[in-house]
Formats: C-alpha cells, structure tokens, sequence
C-alpha cells in the first residue's frame, strides 16, 4: 500500500481550512498545498484516493493528542503505533516516515482534539469510518494496559464531535476491557444493547431495524469504497463480529425472558 503516492496522485483535489488542512500542508508541504484549491466543510467531494488520504492524516493527528493526553508519550504507545503501521496499514518505510512526521506535527499544534474530531465528520459522512476512527483511539489509550483519566475524559466527550451515539463507550470500553483482561466475563445485556445503539424497550422489529444498518455499514465493501485502506478491514471485521454477537445475544435473552413469563 502506498496512500502517500496515491493521495499525492490524486492531488486530494482540494485544501481544507480548519486542523485537518493544516496537518494536509504541513505534511504535503507549502509549495504543494498552495497551488490546491480551498474548500470548506462539504463543499467539495473527495474521491477514494483523496478520502484515504484524509483519513490517515487526521487518524494520526488525533494518535498523537490521545498519546500525550497523560502528559507522555508511553513506551507501550509508540509500540502500539509501530505494529499498527506495519501489521494493519502495512505501511512502506517511505510511508511510514511520513505518517511519523504528521504523528510528530500534531503533537505540538494549535488544534485540540476534538478540532480534528469536528472536522472530520463535516467532512466524512460515513458513520463506520468515524467509529473506526474511535476504535482505534481506545486501542492506543489501552495501549499500556490502563485506561488513565484523562484519556477516558476523551473518549467520553469525543463521540460528540465524531457524530457518533452516546452508547458507543460503554460499548467499547466493555470490548476492550475483555481484551485487557483474558477470561473475564463476558459483555454485559447493557453493553451488547448500547452497540446497538439500543434499550431494552426497543421493539424487536426495531431491534433487527438496528442491526441491519449497523451491520451494512460496517460491509467490508462499503468500508472499502469510502476511502479505508484494504489492509485495515480486520477492524471492521471485529466490528461486525460485536454487532452480530450483540443482536444474538439480545435476541436469545429476549427468548428466555419470554419462555419464563409463560
């Protein structure tokens, strides 16, 4: 995968105001960002290449704020980012050199964030793309095996700016808990419905409402044709195994509870 080659390819089309654009000329550099056009918002229309572009240059903008939330870089964190270059984005050296450089960029810039947090879901209209955004900011925060509080801090709030659903932490944190802890119990009824993003009261029509648009969502080729690198579907695909264990799950309470009221 070369996203460096084919952002650059594409010319991306356009230069965005705002964090996003900054970190775009900061990383391209002036003699290249000055000659692209200015747009703002939804403006304009990114192809695939221009959207993949986007993508890796706010996700490591936003590694960087979640990295040194705690005041430090960790040891654990830079692992983290290492292997997910190589083992998830497969990232050539060239690239991966320039994703350190746009990581390096935001860790000291103006932008807070939830600036880039904003931004990226004026820009992007996906809402799998913005969540796979998040899912990765709690990989990173989980990445020295404790969850300190300013990072929780974030990704309570941040959902917020991304247009996501409220639910979307008790949801992930209960996946990543798990994770951290081998052999735990398994996901609470609570947090199989907030990945859902749905309540006990929700119908059961309702219910398979939810899951179906979750999990289109979530297709591997949707994913593919907004702009995710191919090399980083394994994160979908986890996605997609929690909203089809979620609904299973729910759907066989529901079953029990039903049997034992008759």
């Amino acid at each position: 995968m070369s996203w460096l080659g084919a952002g650059i390819g594409a010319g991306i089309g356009m230069m965005f105001g705002g964090p996003i654009g900054a970190a775009l000329g900061a990383w391209i550099g002036s003699s290249f960002s000055s000659g692209l056009q200015r747009v703002t918002g939804a403006a304009g229309q990114l192809n695939r290449d221009g959207a993949q572009a986007v993508f890796i240059v706010t996700l490591f903008s936003m590694l960087a704020k979640m990295a040194k939330a705690d005041g430090k870089v960790s040891k654990a964190e830079v692992r983290f980012i290492e292997d997910f270059m190589r083992n998830n984005l497969r990232l050539s050296a060239e690239d991966r050199k320039q994703a350190i450089k746009i990581f390096e960029n935001a860790k000291t810039d103006e932008y807070s964030i939830y600036d880039y947090a904003q931004q990226y879901r004026q820009l992007v209209r996906n809402r799998a793309m913005r969540e796979m955004v998040y899912r990765v900011l709690f990989a990173v925060a989980y990445a020295d095996g404790e969850l300190h509080a300013s990072e929780e801090e974030i990704l309570r709030r941040i959902p917020e700016y991304l247009g996501l659903h409220a639910s979307v932490f008790a949801a992930m944190q209960g996946e990543f808990d798990r994770a951290a802890a081998p052999g735990s119990s398994s996901a609470s009824l609570e947090q199989h419905y907030a990945i859902l993003e749905c309540t006990p009261d929700t119908s059961d029509r309702d219910l398979k409402l939810a899951y179906r648009r979750k999990a289109a969502e979530f297709h591997p080729d949707k994913i593919a044709s907004k702009g995710l690198p191919e090399e980083f579907m394994r994160h979908a695909e986890d996605q997609m195994k929690s909203i089809t264990v979620a609904y299973d799950t729910i759907v066989e309470a529901r079953k029990r509870k039903a049997a034992a009221t008759t």
